[in-house]
């Protein structure tokens, strides 16, 4: 944890002080050791980051006065689609994009993906907040990002996606195309990475048709992770 992420109901009255008493007071008292006096990097959900000073430990329950005086860092001009993939590596990918900037995810559906991925609790607003927050937290940022859930590939495709598009430089991740992915775009970009084997040419076709180019990463075929890591250090 390298950030302690506090919402506005941490806060004592109008005071500068907050009070906490759960996994991230547990963090600070057995993983960190931190005690009275001691500082922390500190930052208000969707607000500013700063820094803390405990000033009081008791029974796990922790005070620490803090200062806000600094913005978070800005968001990577990437808007990311991937097609869901096995709930145990949705949430390492979940909370690796949030840690590197993007602010804006949409999982969809694709072929390829197993209909049982979809009535996974991963997807319940309640998790995906916990795995949203962990990468806030491994990123020292505070903006929550967006998260939109779209198990219908065709409608999504044809009635939301051209809104998204617009005014960026759209790429899809194809391993069978001939076009390398490009490097360094310099302006907004939307992402579109498939499962393991990639979109079938059906869905390639939907997205080229949107406006998308396709591109490849090399002859290899990677995990999902880390064809998304791969693709966004290239293009960004």
């Amino acid at each position: 944890m390298n950030l302690i992420l506090l919402s506005k109901n941490d806060f004592i009255e109008d005071t500068g002080r907050v009070r906490i008493q759960d996994h991230r007071s547990a963090h600070i008292l057995k993983v960190n050791k931190s005690s009275v006096g001691d500082e922390l990097r500190v930052g208000l959900i969707n607000g500013k980051l700063g820094c803390g000073r405990i000033t009081h430990v008791e029974e796990g329950k922790i005070e620490i006065d803090v200062v806000l005086d600094r913005e978070p860092p800005a968001p990577l001009q990437l808007t990311l689609i991937f097609a869901m993939v096995r709930p145990r590596v949705f949430k390492r990918v979940l909370t690796q994009v949030t840690a590197m900037g993007i602010k804006k995810i949409v999982v969809v559906n694709s072929f390829r993906v197993e209909k049982s991925f979809w009535k996974s609790p991963v997807l319940e607003k309640e998790s995906l907040n916990k795995y949203l927050i962990r990468g806030l937290e491994q990123g020292q940022d505070t903006i929550v990002p967006e998260v939109l859930i779209r198990p219908l590939f065709k409608p999504f495709v044809e009635d939301e996606l051209p809104d998204i598009v617009k005014s960026t430089h759209s790429f899809v991740a194809h391993p069978y195309t001939s076009e390398p992915c490009p490097y360094n775009i310099g302006s907004p970009v939307t992402l579109a990475v498939g499962p393991e084997g990639g979109f079938i040419p059906y869905e390639v076709k939907k997205l080229i048709e949107c406006g998308f180019s396709a591109v490849h990463l090399g002859e290899r075929t990677l995990h999902v992770e880390s064809a998304i890591s791969g693709l966004i250090s290239r293009l960004m």
